[in-house]
């Protein structure tokens, strides 16, 4: 994990500007009077929700969740805001017969969020981030978003991708079709090489040419490899740390503004 105070002035002096000290502020590595503190001072968490699932031959089951939760991380350095640990399974039975995966039902997903932000909330937290590392997830999240709104008038709830904040077509993919299929490709390949190269086995990367379609498809009825995507042998840890760098500072802006918003006035009118 990157260390904003000492290893990068740039990013020390952006801690500053949007409120983090540099340093991540785990949840879980805090006392009870700690985290009722924090939760007084700043009401909002970073909830990471990631994945295990398949990720082709060179790459490790955990990938949504190892890159969702570092960026989750450094936004945290960044902005002061805590994070808590990592939901790490997700709706990932679309994979198929791919060996490895541990899926969740939609609805499991959306009770399992709705527990935590219950009990979060119950502690005095009232904004949550949830900070997605898989895109199957979105539907399960959206939902949760719009129940936990609905149940608590004091609380506001966003689900959003780690690559949000910034236009999808920017991010270099080297995949032309397939919506949300794009998997253990050149960026996820890449970003991994930044992150952890050691889990990484690029002896055994192999592409996969996307195709264009109107149907989304289980994994396996699409890639005989677990792979969606092109040019994956050609990853480099260089082009790792650029597309992770981006995504952490966009969304810790986003996050910076978005838990000092003013709450809307539903009185005012033109």
């Amino acid at each position: 994990m990157r260390d904003t105070t000492a290893a990068d002035p740039d990013w020390a002096a952006l801690a500053t500007e949007l409120g983090g000290s540099g340093a991540p502020v785990a949840w879980a590595e805090l006392t009870w009077p700690e985290a009722s503190q924090t939760a007084t001072a700043l009401d909002a968490v970073i909830i990471p929700v990631g994945a295990i699932e398949q990720h082709g031959p060179h790459l490790p089951l955990a990938v949504d969740t190892l890159i969702c939760d570092a960026i989750a991380g450094q936004v945290s350095a960044l902005t002061g805001v805590p994070v808590v640990p990592p939901l790490s399974y997700g709706v990932s039975a679309s994979h198929g017969d791919f060996g490895g995966t541990i899926a969740l039902r939609p609805e499991t997903l959306i009770a399992v969020v709705e527990d935590v932000i219950d009990s979060l909330h119950a502690r005095g937290v009232r904004q949550f981030i949830l900070l997605n590392g898989h895109i199957w997830n979105n539907g399960a999240l959206d939902v949760s978003a719009e129940k936990l709104r609905v149940r608590h008038r004091d609380a506001r709830v966003r689900a959003l991708g780690y690559v949000t904040m910034y236009p999808g077509p920017e991010v270099d993919g080297h995949v032309h079709y397939g919506r949300g299929l794009m998997h253990a490709n050149y960026f996820e390949t890449s970003v991994m090489l930044h992150l952890h190269p050691q889990l990484v086995r690029m002896e055994l990367a192999t592409s996969h040419r996307d195709v264009d379609s109107f149907w989304d498809y289980r994994m396996d009825q699409v890639s005989d490899t677990g792979v969606w995507g092109r040019d994956v042998a050609d990853a480099t840890a260089e082009h790792g740390r650029g597309e992770f760098d981006r995504c952490v500072l966009t969304t810790a802006r986003a996050v910076a503004a978005a838990v000092r918003e003013p709450w809307p006035d539903p009185t005012h009118r033109p």
